[in-house]
């Protein structure tokens, strides 16, 4: 079984990603391969609506997403995370979510066990938690879990501030074994 996870933040070794390594250590040590994609520093172009991938199945905008589409086809489980901008997505988050859109005709993430991860100094989480949750309905997903991490008012300047929310943390490493009992009980179908 493989669980990928997905860091939408623009900062590298951040809040975000702290959490998403958490939910994946758990989650290999319940027996999945992980694999970490951070989206710091690739260039995700947002879909531009034309259609095309309804009569090619694929996405004609050449960039760093057509490095992930198999990755996203090859896993059992998805743990998204994201940081809080302006009380929702970042801006990362919301382009791969659109470039997804190449996946819907098909259904190809149908099953696909999910869970979401969002880092926040103090509010907005329930927005950013919405907006994965509608994705993953749309998209046939089943989600089993979110968790929250709370990195302070002056979080963004401290890249390790979620380590001392001990329960956000433990809410990751759930979050990462929810996954893989999920498709261990249910042996969900690729």
């Amino acid at each position: 079984m493989k669980i990928l996870g997905i860091v939408c933040s623009p900062r590298l070794h951040g809040n975000t990603e702290i959490m998403v390594q958490e939910a994946l250590t758990k989650a290999q040590g319940e027996g999945a391969e992980i694999e970490l994609i951070t989206l710091a520093g690739k260039t995700l172009s947002p879909c531009d609506g034309c259609r095309s991938c309804h009569k090619t199945g694929k996405c004609h905008v050449k960039d760093d997403m057509q490095d992930i589409y198999p990755k996203l086809l090859e896993a059992d489980g998805i743990i998204f995370g994201t940081p809080v901008y302006f009380w929702n997505v970042s801006a990362q988050a919301k382009a791969l979510i659109d470039r997804t859109y190449v996946f819907s005709p098909r259904r190809k993430l149908r099953n696909k066990v999910a869970g979401v991860v969002v880092t926040t100094e103090r509010s907005g989480s329930t927005n950013a938690v919405a907006v994965f949750n509608s994705f993953f309905t749309i998209q046939k997903m089943l989600m089993v879990g979110r968790a929250i991490g709370f990195s302070g008012e002056e979080g963004y300047s401290d890249k390790e501030a979620v380590k001392k929310d001990k329960q956000g943390m433990a809410q990751a490493a759930a979050l990462g074994e929810a996954v893989v009992k999920f498709i261990q009980f249910h042996k969900i179908p690729g």
